[in-house]
């Protein structure tokens, strides 16, 4: 690995910032400092653990910040599922969102694995 720019996980994470920043700007104005704003952040924190974890020396260290980005998954997929119920997205572009997530998640497990080997 050369740098965290070169891991499909990151780059993955980074496309879906950008969707989940589109769509939401769509949410109503109250939840800018709500919802809007939380899903944002946590959608952020997946590739910067990513790239902090990348940098850090050794892999138990990388394999702590990769948790940390699993942790911020779930916590997306879970402001995902209220901002449906609340029917701020639609069906198709939460299913749409969710198995983009998936599979950054499943890239970050992957990693996992990897550098615990």
């Amino acid at each position: 690995m050369k740098t965290h720019k070169d891991l499909d996980a990151w780059k993955k994470a980074i496309e879906f910032v950008t969707r989940i920043y589109n769509i939401s700007t769509n949410f109503p104005s109250h939840e800018l400092y709500g919802l809007s704003s939380q899903i944002r952040r946590a959608a952020v924190s997946i590739p910067s653990n990513i790239a902090e974890g990348a940098l850090r020396k050794g892999n138990l260290e990388f394999t702590r910040f990769l948790y940390i980005s699993l942790s911020s998954a779930a916590e997306v997929e879970t402001q995902l599922i209220i901002a449906k119920n609340l029917k701020y997205i639609s069906e198709i572009d939460f299913n749409d969102l969710q198995n983009e997530l998936e599979t950054i998640s499943k890239l970050i497990q992957g990693l996992i694995r990897y550098l615990k080997k």
